[in-house]
């Protein structure tokens, strides 16, 4: 779905619903069932902000293009939620995993006084091959 935002900034709903051809009720309902949280402000008014955009394209898109229910919307972006969570972490690690090995391996010290194990060459072993005998 293209995006028709021209510029950053909080949107009010009628706005957001007139951009997306969409009622506003649909965003309430949207909100209702947890799939978008927009902020308000000290009068109670929704104000969606550009991730909240981002957020009711993907679920425009996941209604509209592909005929998924409200339901299905809810779980897919669970799943979407935890799949960038577990991406965060994984970064984290490789992240953690890059400075123990720059901080273990300095120019001119021994790898194995820094707690590193030596690679070894790969052993090959061949085995020899057995002729089957056959029975009379």
């Amino acid at each position: 779905m293209a995006t028709k935002r021209k510029s950053k900034g909080a949107y009010m709903i009628s706005s957001v619903a007139e951009m997306y051809g969409i009622h506003p009720q649909t965003l309430r309902l949207y909100e209702r069932e947890g799939l978008l949280k927009p902020s308000r402000t000290e009068g109670n008014t929704r104000l969606y902000t550009e991730e909240d955009l981002e957020r009711l394209e993907f679920i425009l898109n996941l209604a509209r293009d592909l005929g998924v229910n409200i339901a299905g919307i809810a779980i897919v972006l669970q799943m979407r939620e935890r799949m960038e969570e577990m991406n965060r972490q994984m970064q984290s690690f490789v992240d953690y995993v890059r400075t123990e090995m720059l901080t273990r391996v300095q120019p001119g010290g021994h790898s194995s006084e820094q707690g590193l194990v030596p690679l070894r060459r790969p052993v090959i072993v061949q085995v020899p091959h057995r002729e089957s005998k056959k029975r009379p």
